[in-house]
């Protein structure tokens, strides 16, 4: 029997276990981002991006969770290009921005 685990396996072994998405981000972090690049379509609505602070744009989104709506703002969702048009973001400055536009439209 081989004593190293097939890279199928070691999938198997990484999925089950979960990341709670909300220690993953850093909203704080996040608003720097999000001033320097989502504002200018967040802050006015702007293609139909969710008004940051507007509770009724934000709550069906947050019900599909916080992990999902960073993956589509990664790779682009509807007219948003991917990392809000930011090639240079990292993915956890966007996970760090869609925190903190989520914690404001609680």
């Amino acid at each position: 029997m081989s004593r190293f685990l097939t890279a199928a396996a070691c999938v198997a072994i990484a999925a089950s276990f979960t990341v709670d998405a909300r220690a993953a981000y850093n909203p704080a972090a996040g608003k720097a981002v999000y001033d320097a690049s989502c504002g200018m379509c967040h802050n006015t609505g702007m293609m139909s991006a969710p008004k940051i602070g507007v509770k009724a744009d934000w709550t069906a989104r947050m019900g599909q969770g916080l992990d999902k709506m960073v993956a589509k703002s990664i790779a682009g969702f509807n007219t948003m290009p991917a990392k809000g048009g930011n090639a240079k973001l990292t993915n956890q400055q966007v996970g760090d921005a869609v925190a903190y536009m989520v914690q404001q439209g609680k």
